[in-house]
């Protein structure tokens, strides 16, 4: 079974997130392939699917979503696990936007779950705008990212890969 593991990432730590699910999962022993959204045309040849985007303005970004549009009648089809990475922080506060498009989502792809991991921001990797709005929200600078957390998600990931395999041989 070839997993894609497919993201879209604006300045890069979606992207990491998307090679560590990939390299915990190749630890696990499953085979796995890793691409961005932009190169993946055809994801009928793979049997399972991990998506990804980055948030911004709490949406996905913009290619991520049209790309789920796009190949939804083979997502159906698919066991689909979706990620997003964005919050800046520790805590998610209540009013703070969740990825507007996950409700849809789930309605439409029926994933097996659906993750929100923080993010990461790094000045050096923003553009002039992007540091003048970002200091205008103060948004704090630094990797959040709980790399247990992300490990404990692909863990489960594969184990409900390796129930459906067996189930299937039945």
């Amino acid at each position: 079974m070839t997993i894609l593991i497919t993201y879209a990432s604006k300045h890069g730590s979606t992207r990491e997130i998307a090679e560590r699910i990939a390299k915990t999962l190749l630890e696990l022993g499953k085979q796995v392939e890793t691409r961005s959204m932009d190169t993946v045309w055809d994801p009928e040849k793979y049997e399972a699917l991990i998506i990804g985007s980055a948030i911004y303005y709490g949406s996905w970004l913009k290619v991520a979503t049209e790309w789920v549009h796009r190949h939804q009648t083979i997502l159906t089809t698919r066991p689909v696990w979706l990620f997003s990475s964005g919050p800046l922080g520790t805590e998610v506060k209540d009013d703070e936007p969740q990825p507007k498009e996950i409700a849809e989502f789930q309605k439409a792809l029926k994933p097996r779950d659906q993750r929100i991991f923080f993010g990461a921001l790094d000045h050096s990797r923003l553009s002039f705008a992007e540091r003048i709005m970002l200091k205008a929200v103060r948004a704090p600078e630094g990797d959040f990212r709980d790399w247990a957390a992300i490990d404990a998600w692909v863990a489960s990931i594969a184990r409900d890969l390796t129930v459906s395999s067996k189930e299937s041989l039945v």
